[in-house]
């Protein structure tokens, strides 16, 4: 039985207002699949003219719309894509699901980056506090007279303070130059971190040896007037350690150019307790203590590093996922 083109140019219409639900229970026998996923489209024909069946003819042995003659309906007719709304539906869930995650994704990522910018904020201002309340405080080594503990931990503090705002408003405001300003930082901290390790390992021997040889020269500069902040960091770490000289006591009398030590490498301290030869010194060297104790702790510091990494790859792997999201949808996501 072949179909009028009417029927076929009236296939996505809409059902008619003055439908009877007598209708929507016997679907023709043109009822087709739509789509290969087992929903079948019913579609509801009305007969317009001459062509009407008898019901016996029209309908199989057993059918329970056999007898029911089917009204007449103006030009409209009806076929619902039940299996079209179904998929829809999974898709518009599919998308709130995606969008959803971006959206925690966005804040997670601000609200590591605002932690991290706070601890930058904190480290710049001890390192203030330190640069003006200890000035004084300076290097070991004469050879990089600005490596200080103060300096140190200005630099650190402003890195770290500068890449938690890169992260912190570039995921918020969901700006692509932002997210990718962070990527690269990171990117260039990480890759520098890991030349640097590198190079410790391949040259540790050559490493140990310049670093000994340049803080033996340091101790040369102890008494003189322009060196104060050399001469209270040996003060400090000789007293906390329990420690005299480089690799031992020795190493002032070499530098020194006579037979006595700082006050602080007596084991019992008072005043000019240093140029008292038989008085009783710290024997082992401050290096060869520094070394110890980064072996006791050497667990500890691969733990803290691998932490630092992760968090590292983390941070570029989510600032490029967002980067992506939006670049690919070219619009911001409400949250």
């Amino acid at each position: 039985m072949e179909k009028s083109s009417s029927e076929e140019s009236a296939i996505h219409h809409s059902p008619s207002l003055d439908s009877r639900d007598s209708e929507f229970a016997c679907p023709s026998a043109q009822g087709r699949r739509v789509g290969g996923r087992g929903f079948t489209a019913g579609a509801f024909y009305g007969s317009t003219g001459p062509r009407v069946q008898s019901a016996t003819a029209a309908a199989p042995p057993g059918d329970k719309c056999a007898g029911k003659t089917k009204p007449a309906k103006s030009s409209k007719y009806v076929v619902f894509y039940l299996d079209l709304s179904f998929v829809f539906l999974l898709e518009f869930k599919k998308c709130n699901m995606a969008r959803g995650c971006l959206c925690c994704l966005k804040y997670m990522m601000f609200l590591f980056n605002l932690i991290f910018w706070l601890c930058g904020c904190g480290l710049l201002g001890v390192g203030i506090w330190l640069s003006v309340s200890q000035g004084s405080f300076a290097t070991f080594s004469p050879s990089f007279p600005s490596l200080s503990a103060a300096n140190l931990i200005i630099t650190i503090g402003a890195i770290v303070m500068v890449t938690g705002f890169l992260g912190c408003m570039g995921a918020i405001k969901e700006n692509k130059c932002l997210l990718l300003s962070f990527f690269i930082v990171l990117l260039v901290i990480l890759l520098a971190e890991l030349i640097l390790l590198i190079l410790f390992f391949a040259y540790t021997d050559k490493v140990n040896e310049n670093a000994k040889q340049d803080l033996k020269d340091g101790l040369a500069l102890y008494y003189t007037d322009n060196n104060v902040g050399l001469k209270n960091a040996w003060n400090i770490i000789q007293a906390e350690w329990k420690c005299c000289g480089v690799t031992g006591y020795t190493d002032w009398h070499e530098a020194l150019q006579e037979r006595v030590v700082p006050d602080r490498c007596c084991q019992e301290h008072y005043r000019d307790c240093g140029r008292n030869a038989t008085n009783m010194f710290w024997t082992q060297g401050c290096y060869e203590k520094v070394e110890d104790w980064l072996k006791e702790n050497k667990h500890l510091l691969g733990t803290i590093g691998m932490c630092i990494l992760v968090v590292q790859l983390l941070g570029m792997a989510f600032s490029m996922t967002l980067f992506q999201q939006i670049h690919r949808t070219g619009k911001k996501y409400n949250a």
